[in-house]
């Protein structure tokens, strides 16, 4: 039975977490087939994106639009959304949905008695909560997708396979072997042969490869340098590290493959401690080895004492790669 989202996500513990969403009965969402060609709803999605990331207080660090499926990884900036004005939520609010007159007369000063005024101070608030929440991104995201691509195909009913799959990332280990997974998905499935030939992927984009011509997704920045090592600023990491690890790591994933990536293995991976071999293997079964949370034990003790859990599914393979 599926758990509810309150019990899949905790903000306190981690604001980072890799989504995935699937097409029902692995439908096409993108690509092309001997009938049809559906790749440009891959511009939706990216578009999409971009929209939502102007609005939410979510940032996106690694996305993959696939042919039946997308992968994101994300980081829910709930201090920000704390921060904001009335006036800054309901700017982003109107992005996607019309204001209540109620609202607009509070935002002109136009008279009205206490009452009503602290009715739209609970609606305002109950909009900062929704605009870094997760799952209101995903509706947001997939609720459009599904009505365009309902549209298009003449038809109606479900095309989400259920509810989106979340897996919290609970230290910068995690989320670096998230971030490679997604970026290699095209690699891993045999689509593309080096990351800047991976169409619609955060890592072509970051590359200055991009082909699409949707506007591109605002992306997380990485760290400039290692002493600027703040996992809640931006990726605690260098740049050109971090591509030197997806290439070595698409090699060895597609041995059939020559280019000029030299074979030694990366130093990141020597400095966060992550032997060689079962980053491989997680960069190949992220979504079957790990399961709801991915990170050192410690941390996952105190992730399911945050949501009163007792036990998750993939502690072992947490053990064996991050200890």
């Amino acid at each position: 039975m599926p758990k509810p989202r309150k019990l899949q996500i905790a903000l306190s513990e981690t604001p980072y977490y890799h989504l995935i969403s699937r097409c029902v009965r692995r439908a096409f969402l993108c690509g092309k087939t001997e009938a049809y060609n559906f790749e440009h709803r891959r511009d939706w999605i990216l578009a999409r994106l971009h929209q939502l990331t102007q609005m939410f207080a979510i940032d996106i660090a690694a996305f993959a639009l696939m042919s039946n499926h997308y992968h994101i990884v994300v980081r829910v900036d709930a201090a920000k959304a704390a921060l904001w004005t009335y006036k800054d939520i309901t700017d982003r609010w109107q992005i996607l949905f019309r204001l209540p007159v109620i609202v607009e007369g509070y935002l002109n000063r136009v008279s009205s008695c206490d009452a009503e005024n602290k009715a739209v101070e609970t609606i305002l608030e109950s909009w900062r909560s929704r605009l870094c929440d997760i799952s209101w991104f995903m509706r947001c995201l997939n609720e459009h997708i599904a009505r365009r691509a309902n549209a298009e195909d003449h038809c109606t009913g479900r095309f989400w396979e259920g509810r989106f799959k979340s897996q919290a990332l609970l230290d910068e280990k995690a989320v670096l072997t998230a971030m490679a997974y997604v970026d290699l998905n095209p690699i891993r499935a045999q689509n593309a042969v080096t990351p800047e030939t991976s169409d619609y992927t955060s890592i072509q984009q970051r590359l200055g490869k991009a082909r699409h011509s949707a506007a591109h997704c605002k992306l997380l920045s990485f760290a400039e340098d290692r002493h600027q090592g703040n996992i809640l600023l931006h990726l605690p990491y260098q740049f050109v590290d971090y591509i030197e690890l997806v290439e070595w790591t698409g090699r060895q994933m597609r041995p059939d493959k020559r280019g000029a990536i030299k074979a030694a293995t990366p130093p990141i991976l020597a400095r966060l401690g992550i032997p060689d071999h079962y980053w491989l293997q997680n960069c190949q079964k992220l979504e079957t080895e790990f399961h709801q949370v991915i990170g050192p034990i410690i941390l996952i003790k105190q992730f399911c004492r945050s949501l009163n859990l007792n036990w998750l599914h993939g502690q072992t393979a947490c053990r064996r790669s991050f200890g």
